[in-house]
């Protein structure tokens, strides 16, 4: 860890307990336009992609003329809730021991930018992060670009840098970007669908992870 610099974290289902409701806001706009719901695992698969790719994803067969509605469908079953979601506990100390360790600290997510600065400033997490990237900043993942942006932005080259996500669409994108990775399973994708990419270690849980960051140092 001495050689890491940059330390990159996925947003929802990695520091934010947002996977159920994301789940379940799929699941109901599928329901509210009888089109096929599919199950928790299918919904869940999708977190972390760009909105696009994650329509395409679960609804491939979606008119074009009805993406708007499905959109705004969705936000009508997330929006009056996202008010409600919660930072994993131990999430703002372990960002604390990072930040005492000198590593710089960066998001990289499939939400948008306008519902990323929301989250953030409605926890409490203005000014801890140097930089971000959002899905519609980017391509999604599991592209690489979000974490080369990251990296260019702060300096830093591959093997600085570690990407810690809850899906293998994180684990996919750090190892397309030739950066390290750490997967963590309490989000959206089990342990299972995870150990298909590569990665240093998987934590089940933020304590998880806070301790083997703490060995690291």
């Amino acid at each position: 860890m001495n050689d890491i610099k940059l330390i990159v974290f996925d947003w929802d289902g990695t520091l934010l307990d947002s996977t159920h409701l994301i789940a379940s806001s799929i699941q109901k706009t599928c329901r509210d336009l009888s089109l096929p719901i599919p199950s928790d695992e299918q919904a869940k698969f999708v977190i972390g992609m760009g909105l696009m790719e994650s329509i395409d994803h679960i609804v491939p067969n979606l008119n074009k003329h009805q993406l708007p509605h499905f959109i705004e469908v969705f936000r009508s079953h997330y929006l009056p809730n996202e008010a409600k979601l919660t930072l994993f506990s131990g999430v703002r100390e372990l960002l604390d021991l990072l930040n005492l360790n000198n590593k710089l600290l960066a998001v990289a997510t499939g939400k948008p930018r306008q519902g990323l600065d929301r989250s953030i400033k409605h926890n409490n997490l203005e000014g801890v992060f140097t930089t971000s990237r959002c899905a519609d900043e980017s391509r999604a993942k599991p592209h690489p670009e979000m974490l080369e942006y990251l990296m260019d932005r702060v300096g830093v080259y591959p093997h600085e840098t570690l990407m810690v996500g809850d899906t293998t669409h994180d684990l996919a994108m750090a190892r397309h970007a030739k950066t390290h990775a750490v997967a963590v399973s309490y989000g959206a994708h089990s342990e299972q669908l995870l150990h298909t990419e590569p990665h240093l270690f998987m934590a089940k849980s933020i304590k998880d992870l806070t301790i083997w960051f703490s060995d690291c140092f």
